[in-house]
């Protein structure tokens, strides 16, 4: 449906609505050149909530100004539930009870999502490869393409990562190229030892002392950093910008490359 007469106050919408089912009207930008997805997101919202969308599609610049204007609100989508402004996408997700992560709010979410895909593709790779189900083939596996995703994850903005890395790597706070350099250490380590396992090769050696340096040198400052100096610091782990706390993801990640190092080398050695 198009909005019509954008001044309408949608309050006049509650004595329409009286005794009927739960609807709401909705108000998005839908120009040709952009289509809002918060506006899409918002619409989905509040139907899968069992209202009856109203929506409102704001087609012109001409008519999202003076829809603002008609209710003073500064940003669209804007919704409304038995006449009553609720407001954008933000303020739905808060009125139905969703968790809205503000600005400075820490997560775990990220890593919880890569070590769900991981932990998925090793077993995809165990299913595949070998007979049965060996628990520590899947481990290896699981923990070489996690270190080969968190990788990716910090080269996909290296500055950024660097900058966080900065707050708390013992070595890379004295030598600054160590932290540019870092995540393609990790990545070649997590690839190499995708490539080695089971295989018993001597290259092994060309890849499992780079996860035991980079592991130690990152447990040891994790520890420092957290455990010691008690410091509230974020996690470089998942690349720059992430609101995950630095602590114990990430000293797991450090002990699991250190640990994964010594058991390609044991198992060479052996």
């Amino acid at each position: 449906m198009t909005a019509t007469d954008l001044t309408d106050d949608p309050a006049t919408a509650r004595s329409k609505s009286k005794g009927a089912d739960k609807k709401a009207s909705l108000y998005r930008m839908a120009m040709p050149g952009h289509l809002c997805p918060f506006g899409l997101k918002s619409k989905s919202m509040l139907e899968r909530k069992g209202y009856t969308v109203d929506d409102n599609l704001l087609e012109s610049r001409e008519q999202i100004d003076a829809f603002k204007a008609a209710h003073d609100v500064q940003t669209t989508p804007q919704a409304f539930i038995d006449g009553e402004r609720v407001g954008g996408y933000t303020d739905l997700k808060k009125h139905f009870g969703y968790r809205v992560l503000e600005k400075g709010d820490t997560t775990y979410r990220p890593v919880i999502a890569i070590f769900a895909a991981t932990a998925l593709m090793a077993l995809a790779v165990v299913l595949n490869r070998y007979d049965g189900f060996p628990v520590l083939t899947w481990l290896k596996w699981f923990l070489a393409t996690s270190m080969a995703v968190l990788a990716i994850q910090k080269l996909q903005d290296l500055e950024g990562f660097v900058n966080g890395f900065l707050g708390y790597d013992l070595l890379a706070r004295r030598y600054v190229p160590y932290g540019y350099a870092y995540p393609f250490a990790e990545l070649w380590a997590g690839v190499g030892m995708m490539a080695l396992i089971g295989t018993g090769s001597a290259l092994i050696w060309l890849v499992a002392p780079v996860g035991i340096f980079i592991g130690s040198i990152g447990a040891i400052s994790v520890i420092k950093a957290v455990y010691i100096d008690k410091r509230e610091l974020t996690c470089a782990c998942v690349g720059g910008g992430s609101n995950v706390p630095l602590g114990f993801i990430s000293l797991t990640e450090n002990l699991a490359m250190l640990g994964m190092g010594i058991w390609m080398l044991a198992l060479l050695l052996g």
